[in-house]
């Protein structure tokens, strides 16, 4: 069905709209936006493939605090470095929950850890937190792991030998081998079918999610729940990948040994045996579920796609490229790259800055008020969806000189040191902040900086490099091939 026709469902089935979802009160103050429409809201100015977009342009008419209404549902945006370490730094308790995503809320139901709210989501990111940490985020182990991975990776693009290659897959698999390392202490062949399943079923949703039919189920679930269309392959992907997660933690439940946890499905079945209220109020199988797919998606596609962003900006500006690689042979040589050379390589570390602030994976987060709340002159009541602007604070002109360009200088300063920029949130901030950022810094460094050290990278002859982002619910590259020449 396409999307007019949707859309034309959607306004027959007013009567439904009334029964479902009644009418709000405008509360006062309440921040500026544009004149909806009845039932469709702003839906109808709305880029529904990036919408980020045009909360972008919007933000430009209202200011750093707005409102817009998609179908029902009234949700305020929050734009610029300012105002959104105001919310999620000086206000992180009021901003802290995860609004219902109904596409997500199908599978999950608020287990794990990702869109996980109240005392549960805060014994699962304390207990992700610190098992990371128990298995060596941040720590030597870890960096070995990591290190032992890129030599990997790095024989998988010699075997093109320098003819083009696709280089997306081959990229979830040497990251997703670091989170699968610390889930489930295994590693996958970069050709292991299982694998492939698994990187195809992440990669699959987070390209369905961005579609315009999935804004509309989560506009209007009760009515799209019998619409037919792609936003019913979600649940089906998800369960799948749940399946496969939980026939790989009863096997694990067979062997375990309390003395010797290998991984972090072993650390949660070992809480899950202890005698307290909350192995079972928290440690039960549904709550691992999810959390362990929360973990595999979200440390696999964010940094592979970053690393692949990179790669592109390189192939991109050969002259940036040529640098890295300089400060590469003067401080690394031909050793392995350890995170211990990365404070005598600025240049490099402005360049992995720059990659994820361009790159910008996550357009926009949402997240929802935990009580009502005044911020900012408006007053915003509890249970209110407030998207967080990522974009906004990564190109925000006020901090960075050229917001829309590559330009690794916004992290140097006159003479070439190092230097942290305020309005560098990719992570995020405040109490969401993601989980795995120490690791994913980790691997941005050790990753790059191997294959710089042994590839100069071109576009295939004739092509030119293309930095359009695909449509999805993360920043993506379009389709490319990319040539890794073997550096002598």
């Amino acid at each position: 069905m396409d999307l007019v026709s949707v859309l034309l469902s959607v306004v027959i089935c007013i009567f439904l709209y009334k029964v479902f979802y009644g009418g709000e009160k405008e509360s006062q103050n309440f921040p500026p936006g544009p004149k909806p429409l009845p039932i469709i809201g702003n839906f109808h100015m709305i880029n529904m493939k990036k919408p980020h977009l045009t909360f972008m342009e919007l933000a430009k008419k209202y200011g750093s605090v707005f409102s817009i209404q998609l179908g029902p549902e009234k949700l305020v945006v929050v734009c610029g470095a300012d105002a959104v370490k105001d919310a999620l730094v000086n206000h992180a308790d009021e901003f802290s929950a995860r609004p219902t995503i109904p596409v997500f809320d199908k599978t999950s139901k608020g287990h794990g850890v990702f869109f996980a709210n109240g005392e549960n989501w805060k014994v699962m990111r304390r207990f992700t937190l610190s098992t990371l940490r128990d298995f060596g985020m941040g720590k030597k182990t870890i960096e070995d792991r990591i290190c032992e991975e890129s030599d990997f990776l790095m024989e998988t693009f010699k075997s093109y030998k320098g003819k083009p290659f696709d280089n997306t897959m081959i990229m979830n698999a040497a990251v997703a081998n670091i989170i699968v390392h610390i889930l489930l202490n295994h590693r996958f062949d970069y050709q292991d079918p299982t694998l492939l399943k698994l990187i195809n079923i992440v990669s699959e949703n987070i390209s369905i999610a961005a579609k315009p039919i999935v804004l509309l189920y989560n506009a209007y679930p009760s009515i799209m729940e019998w619409v037919p269309g792609t936003h019913k392959s979600v649940a089906e992907n998800m369960l799948k990948l749940y399946n496969f997660l939980r026939e790989t933690f009863t096997q694990h439940r067979d062997q375990l040994d309390v003395n010797d946890q290998r991984d972090l499905i072993d650390v949660f079945l070992v809480k899950q045996q202890e005698e307290k209220p909350s192995s079972t109020k928290f440690f039960n199988d549904q709550n691992l579920t999810v959390l362990l797919a929360d973990l595999f998606g979200a440390g696999m596609e964010t940094t592979s796609t970053t690393l692949r962003w990179g790669l592109l900006f390189i192939m991109k500006y050969p002259d940036i490229q040529k640098k890295v690689q300089d400060e590469i042979d003067k401080v690394i040589g031909s050793a392995q790259p350890r995170l211990e050379h990365r404070k005598k390589m600025p240049y490099t570390d402005a360049v992995i800055h720059e990659i994820q602030r361009l790159g910008n994976l996550a357009p926009n987060v949402g997240h929802e008020t935990t009580t009502d709340v005044t911020f900012r002159g408006y007053f915003i009541p509890k249970g209110t969806q407030v998207i967080i602007l990522l974009t906004s604070v990564l190109q925000d002109k006020d901090y960075f000189k050229k917001p829309e360009e590559f330009y690794p200088e916004h992290f140097l300063d006159s003479e070439g040191n190092f230097v942290k920029n305020e309005a560098f949130l990719p992570f995020s901030a405040g109490r969401r902040i993601c989980v795995g950022e120490t690791l994913a810094k980790m691997e941005l460094f050790l990753f790059f900086t191997k294959l710089l050290q042994n590839f100069t990278f071109q576009p295939p002859p004739g092509v030119e490099v293309d930095l359009t982002c695909a449509d999805a619910i993360t920043s993506k590259p379009l389709e490319h091939q990319i040539c890794a020449l073997p550096r002598s």
